[in-house]
Formats: structure tokens, C-alpha cells, sequence
């Protein structure tokens, strides 16, 4: 089985939940609380599952771009957001960080919400460690120097002792990597950024985020066709996309629903959260993709979920 972590969700800037976010998640549920039976524990947790929305009692989160495909071989993700940090202390918490590992990182793009996690990860400062990073730029090596070096960050890239190498690959073209068949195709956003396709065992999970989908349609039809799991730029409502942030690179909830009925995905994560966005607007945001798949295909199933930081779904 395939399991895909997610570790970052937000796109553009991380965001941090506020006291009054948190008292305010806590004036609801207790509000909500009134008419239910909470004298123990399992009346608790039977009232916050059956009666609290997510955005009551959970959070989408607040790191940047980065998500795990995890199985049993080498450590595979997608960009280096700030959730890079969290996925490095969790292989350190949990005992794996001990050993030397390989983790091969997929960049998307050069960003910096998309790098800014790097300086903070734990297992680049460990000996023994390897780091592949792939991407498509030709900058990708001297982003990662740069973002490093003075007056940006006190610790320069080439202090960590881990090995880590730099792998520019060329879109459209296959490449075996951690037992994955690889495929990069280049994207509609500022600089260009590039989604992959990534097939291991019958099994294909693509990651597509910041991009502006127009007149690319048909050719991301094949680049999506059958996928298990299609990890979706939806950073705005449909809406925002076309009026007020036209042209900013992004994409919507609704042309994700669109794109992945004509390419008989089967199942669609939204993904890269506008920072703006509380968890109740991101929350309505999901119901309406749902809805709107519901209406539009109904003769199609295809399975909606919107990413938070903690997620994982099985492939």
C-alpha cells in the first residue's frame, strides 16, 4: 500500500492560528454543546465526531507546500514548504532518522514557500543522510545556495552534513526514481512550474499544484488520465480565479472537479490553500466542490477530499 502524508497545505505564506481563532472554535463547540450528553469521556468524543464540523474542532494548518509518498522503500516528497520541518522532526521522533536514509525531493518550482523548509530540516544536518533534489530549473542548485547564505540564514547549505545532490531533469521525459515511474510536465504560472506523474505498482498519484489551467486542458487530460490520487491546485474559488486574481497562477475547486471527471481520476485532493482563507471558508469550499460533483457528474464517482496539514489517505 501507498500512503500520502501530507505535511504542508498552504499556499503563498504560512499562517499561524490566533488566540481568538482558537476561543473562537471554542465558543462554538461549547455552544453546540448545550443539547448533548458530555458527562464522559466517550460522550465527548461521540458529541465532537458527530456534532462538530472539522473547522470546529480541527485546523487545515498553516505550513507550506510539502507532501509524503510513503511506502516501504526510499523517502519520496513534494516540495520543501515549511512542512518539510515537520516531516523531518517526525522522522527523528519516531526512531527512523537513526539510520541513514535516502530522500528524494520533488520540487515543483523555486518559490520560496515551496523551499523555505530546507534550512530547518533535521536529517540534511545528519551525516550519513543522502538527498537527491529534482527538479526542472536550471537555477534549482543555486536557489537552495542563495536562499542559505548571508544575510538570508546564519547556516550555509554546504555546512549540513548530510550528502545532498542536485538533479535537473527534463519534462515530458520518464525517469525510474525510488521504484517510481516519473514524469514532469511543465505548468502555467510565474517562472513555470512543473507537475509529476508518479506510477509504482499499477498505482498513480499526481501532484499538480500552482498552475493556472486555460488552454492546457487537453494536454493535462493525458497527463492526469486514470490517477489514483490527483493532488489539485484549488487555492481559489472559482470566482477569485477568474475575476479578482486572474492571472495570479493559480487554480480553482471547480476547473479541479472539471479536469479530473474528463480524466477519470478517481479521487481529488484539494490542495494549496490560499493563506487568507479562515477554516470555515475553506471548509465551505469543500462542500461546495462536493456538491458541485454531485450535480455535474453524478454518473461519474469521483472521491473529494481537501488536504490539511496531518492528513493521509491510502492508495
Amino acid at each position: 500500500m501507498i500512503k500520502v502524508c501530507f505535511w504542508g497545505t498552504r499556499g503563498s505564506l504560512p499562517v499561524s492560528i490566533t488566540a481568538d481563532t482558537v476561543r473562537a472554535k471554542l465558543h462554538r463547540a461549547l455552544k453546540t454543546a448545550r443539547n448533548f450528553d458530555t458527562s464522559t469521556d466517550e460522550a465527548i468524543e461521540a458529541f465532537i465526531n458527530g456534532q462538530l464540523s472539522f473547522s470546529d474542532w480541527g485546523s487545515y494548518g498553516g505550513n507550506t507546500s510539502c507532501v509524503e509518498i510513503r511506502d516501504d522503500g526510499e523517502y519520496v516528497l513534494c516540495d520543501a514548504g515549511s512542512g518539510l520541518r515537520d516531516f523531518g522532526n517526525f522522522i527523528m521522533k519516531s526512531g527512523r532518522g537513526k539510520n541513514p536514509g535516502v530522500y528524494n525531493i520533488f520540487m515543483s518550482h523555486l518559490h520560496w514557500d515551496h523551499i523555505q523548509g530546507f534550512p530547518f530540516f533535521t536529517p540534511a544536518f545528519i551525516p550519513g543522510n543522502k538527498i537527491n533534489i529534482y527538479g526542472f530549473h536550471e537555477e534549482l542548485r543555486d536557489t537552495f545556495i542563495r536562499q542559505q547564505a548571508a544575510p538570508n540564514f546564519p547556516v550555509p547549505l554546504n555546512v549540513m552534513k548530510a550528502k545532498i545532490d542536485f538533479h535537473v531533469l527534463e519534462p515530458d521525459k520518464e525517469y525510474e526514481i525510488a521504484g517510481y515511474k516519473v514524469i514532469g510536465i511543465r505548468q502555467t504560472h510565474p517562472g513555470f512550474s512543473y507537475g509529476y506523474s508518479f506510477v509504482k505498482d499499477g498505482k498513480k498519484i499526481v501532484y499538480s499544484t500552482d498552475s493556472e489551467h486555460k488552454d492546457d486542458a487537453k494536454k493535462l487530460g493525458k497527463f492526469f488520465d486514470g490517477a489514483d490520487l490527483l493532488i489539485f491546485d484549488a487555492q481559489y474559488s472559482l470566482f477569485d480565479a477568474i475575476d479578482t486574481k486572474e492571472n495570479w497562477g493559480h487554480s480553482s475547486n471547480v476547473l479541479g472537479v472539471e479536469l479530473s471527471v474528463n480524466a477519470g481520476v478517481k479521487r481529488l485532493c484539494l490542495f494549496h490553500h490560499e493563506p487568507a482563507y479562515s477554516d470555515e471558508t475553506i471548509e465551505q469550499l469543500y462542500r461546495d466542490t462536493v456538491e458541485y460533483c454531485q450535480i455535474t457528474a453524478p454518473e461519474r464517482p469521483l472521491k473529494v477530499d481537501i488536504a490539511y496539514d496531518g492528513l493521509e489517505i491510502d492508495i
